[in-house]
């Protein structure tokens, strides 16, 4: 599993930081640009004469043309670093899930699938505004405020009463904020792991007539989310209202305070002078300016809410003890070709194996009670899942990291529950290489393709739509022979078909093995255990081998 600070790193990448301070740079621009705005209009009302309208706008431009410059600079360089950052939180998940030998506690499919694509979206506006409002926040504020208490303690007074109270409330509201959007977060990957699982079961939902009941528990889902959706927008829309309130109250204090200075009717509040026209606009004009950075962050705090939320699952999923499959993916550790299987004092999740030894071109059947693990041994066999105790061995050769790769490129799986991809029939058997016409024969797929619109190139859905629960299974022997593997691994692969389909099934397997590739089938199915030159039963305890 990746490392915390792979996923939630507090090092920021160097895009990200020149993103932020180019930001910064961009706002500090502004008092420039007021103070010839400020000049310009406080001489045309003092002296006339002494005013250069024309090199003034050619230097306001220019500084208008540099902060916008260098803020899209900034928004370029913050982009690709949200980019960066998100594709980089996608792609640990999906190796994580890869790597992983078991199922996430966090849900099925649906709330990971989530996690991996909408989640993680929500923190591209938290990459792109938080950080960057935050450092503007911090220093253009304090910038402005040394700027009116050079002009005027007064105004300076009156944007320190209302300035501090901007954080202190959006601190308040950003709890609940994270709180709401916490809720709404799981109630997202709930409705996702609901959706997915009514659409594995949909064709045995619509045989039972459950649509009605089925259409109502996702509409009660659906409003239970607009719900939660609507509690983080209306803390949103109540944070915001009550700081355009704080900011228009000292916007409007400072511009009562101007002009009756400028009027002559207050005589205090600027060190004693009078303060000029200028000064004066120059105030005005950044009054507004002081109170925008704090506007900014209220509205990515709840962008940072949404973000926190999403990274506190992400740590979540990244914390959970989960043990890794077995192989690293780069191959390249034991040579091709059948070996000799040994397995001895295998121990996994409170069950015992006996010791088994498979030579290449064995058949054997392994038989037992539901939950005696059978399909567990399997996995233990194709290095799915790490055996707490005991060794396999492959020649003489452990089954581990550097072995494990190259042992699964040899294995053909055939999994009880068939899966396929939403692709063509050809793709879901060879995944891109031809399909080797003797499997399609073995499988006894003829019939099929002849009866396909499309033959191999008809498309199937993930529950393999067209596809009737016999025709899916020879399906997948199909993919399990396409590779021409040295080992076939069947869990169950007569198991509720009918009589014609199931021996379809054996004769296929049967075929295989007599070509000299390796069977290993967990079965409760006696006529075909009884095909196989051994039969290895398991109790919930203890196996025995016959």
């Amino acid at each position: 599993m990746p490392s915390s600070a792979t996923l939630t790193d507090s090092t920021r990448s160097l895009d990200e930081t020149r993103g932020v301070l180019l930001s910064l740079g961009a706002a500090l621009v502004w008092p420039l640009q007021a103070a010839i705005i400020a000049w310009v209009i406080g001489g045309l009302l003092t002296d006339p004469g002494r005013i250069a309208p024309v090199p003034a706008a050619l230097g306001f431009l220019a500084l208008a043309v540099l902060r916008s410059g260098i803020d899209m600079a900034a928004q370029r360089a913050l982009a690709d670093a949200a980019e960066a950052r998100i594709a980089g939180l996608r792609a640990a998940i999906l190796d994580g899930e890869a790597r992983a030998a078991t199922a996430s506690g966090l849900g099925g499919a649906g709330a990971l699938a989530a996690l991996a694509g909408e989640k993680l979206e929500a923190l591209r506006p938290y990459l792109l505004r938080y950080r960057p409002a935050r450092l503007r926040a911090m220093v253009v504020p304090l910038v402005i405020l040394v700027i009116a208490l050079w002009n005027s303690w007064a105004v300076a007074l009156v944007l320190l009463m209302a300035g501090p109270l901007i954080p202190v409330f959006m601190a308040l509201v950003g709890w609940a904020a994270k709180t709401a959007s916490e809720r709404q977060m799981v109630e997202i990957g709930q409705l996702s792991d609901l959706l997915v699982d009514r659409l594995a079961a949909l064709s045995d939902l619509r045989l039972i007539g459950a649509g009605g009941p089925l259409v109502d528990g996702f509409a009660e889902t659906s409003e239970s989310l607009r719900d939660r959706t609507m509690a983080v927008l209306k803390i949103a829309f109540l944070s915001s209202t009550v700081l355009e309130l704080f900011a228009a109250i000292g916007v409007a204090m400072v511009a009562i305070w101007v002009g009756f200075t400028l009027l002559g009717e207050l005589g205090w509040g600027s060190w004693g002078g009078t303060l000029s026209p200028a000064a004066g606009i120059y105030l005005l004009l950044l009054t507004p300016e002081f109170f925008q950075p704090l506007r900014d962050l209220a509205a990515a705090w709840h962008d940072r809410a949404a973000a926190d939320a999403v990274l506190d699952e992400v740590d979540q999923w990244q914390r959970e003890d989960r043990p890794a499959r077995l192989g690293h993916g780069g191959g390249g550790g034991m040579d091709a070709g059948p070996v000799a299987l040994r397995l001895t004092g295998l121990r996994h999740r409170g069950l015992d194996f006996p010791d088994i030894e498979i030579a290449p071109g064995a058949r054997i059947a392994v038989t037992g009670p539901s939950g005696c693990g059978k399909t567990t041994l399997l996995r233990l066999i194709a290095g799915l899942d790490r055996p707490e105790a005991g060794r396999i061995l492959l020649g003489g050769r452990p089954l581990d990291e550097d072995t494990a790769t190259d042992w699964r490129r040899g294995i053909g799986w055939m999994p009880q529950a068939p899966h396929f991809l939403n692709r063509s029939l050809r793709h879901n058997i060879g995944f891109g290489d031809p399909v080797r016409p003797e499997v399609l024969r073995a499988a006894h797929l003829d019939g099929l393709l002849a009866g396909l619109p499309k033959g191999d190139l008809t498309l199937l859905g993930e529950r393999g739509a067209g596809l009737s629960g016999g025709e899916a299974r020879r399906v997948t022997l199909a993919r399990a022979m396409q590779g021409a593997p040295q080992m076939i691994l069947a869990d169950e692969p007569t198991a509720d078909l009918d009589a014609h389909t199931a021996a379809a099934i054996a004769e296929g397997l049967m075929a295989y093995a007599e070509a000299g590739g390796t069977l290993v089938i967990a079965t409760h199915d006696g006529d075909l255990a009884a095909r196989m030159d051994r039969v290895i039963r398991l109790d919930n305890t203890r196996g025995e081998a016959s």
